[in-house]
């Protein structure tokens, strides 16, 4: 290949830079600039109204040693994560797999499937929610038809939380799709080889689709638990913004709000926001280090 000369090779440089510049400018000025100065912030004491006092790891301290609500926001938010995510991606698969059979209308059946995922998020459809599992919401009123009586779902402290885990599984749409497009790319001779060989249809699941599918899940897997850490609007929604009843829907992004923007403790929130990111990192970490014993790409069957 023909080397090009150096004052053409830096024009070219020159060019790539200006396409990057708009996102060079959104990746400094919008991301990591707001991210340093919070880390700056989370060793401060800042409300918002007076200039930063250097407080040093002091936020942190407290955290860990007399925040008795940062560790039930943190375990409410496990518990959430370990709970949605797993459901979500197998209620994902189970569509996407009915949808591979080659039905009719395939398009229509996928957009009306992932229009959940577009709304999912928004206050109008936590509303909404919030309206289905009232005491006399459209869930109660179906099991009054064979004479249940279901409590109020979003204002007892046992149950709201659930609530909240099947808007969460709901918005399936956006892994179903990724899904789909997953199963389209898996060889159809290895069903026909493996159904010559005597292999049923849950020996094919779990010896073909699974393992060709493995990349697919490890993508969605990423995706969902990092935002299913960041879970905030439904909860603040569900909850009226205050994390009730009895802290039942304090999420740790709803107490870290309330932190920052209630009680304008701002440098308490920013060391609360670093936590997370560190607790996402850990576990995203743990999964990319595991997926080496059971994500497979193409024809290796080793792992990676």
């Amino acid at each position: 290949m023909r080397k090009l000369s150096k004052p053409l090779y830096g024009q070219q440089n020159k060019t790539a830079y200006l396409f990057l510049l708009p996102w060079l400018i959104g990746f400094f000025c919008l991301t990591l600039g707001p991210m340093i100065a919070s880390l700056y912030l989370s060793m401060t004491k800042f409300n918002l109204l007076s200039s930063p006092t250097w407080t040093g790891l002091s936020n942190y301290v407290q955290i860990f040693t007399e925040d008795d609500t940062f560790q039930r926001s943190l375990w409410l938010t496990f518990y959430y994560v370990f709970l949605s995510v797993p459901l979500r991606l197998a209620f994902a698969l189970l569509i996407a797999m009915a949808l591979n059979k080659g039905i009719r209308g395939l398009g229509i059946y996928r957009t009306v499937y992932y229009i959940p995922s577009l709304l999912g998020g928004s206050v109008a459809i936590a509303i909404v929610w919030r309206q289905i599992f009232d005491g006399s919401g459209l869930v109660n009123q179906s099991l009054g038809w064979f004479g249940i009586t279901g409590p109020s779902w979003i204002a007892h402290p046992d149950y709201v939380v659930y609530t909240i885990i099947t808007l969460s599984v709901w918005q399936f749409g956006s892994a179903m799709v990724i899904f789909l497009a997953g199963l389209k790319q898996i060889p159809t001779d290895l069903y026909e080889a493996s159904g010559v060989d005597g292999a049923g249809k849950i020996r094919q699941f779990f010896g073909i689709t699974l393992p060709m599918l493995s990349p697919v899940i490890f993508f969605n897997l990423i995706m969902s638990m990092i935002n299913s850490f960041q879970a905030f609007t439904p909860a603040y929604v569900i909850g009226d913004g205050r994390g009730g009843p009895l802290d039942a829907t304090m999420f740790y992004t709803l107490y870290l709000y309330l932190k920052g923007f209630s009680f304008f403790d701002m440098g308490y929130a920013s060391a609360l926001a670093w936590i997370m990111l560190v607790i996402i990192g850990v576990f995203t970490g743990i999964v990319f280090l595991t997926s080496k014993f059971w994500v497979f790409y193409g024809d290796n069957q080793e792992g990676r």
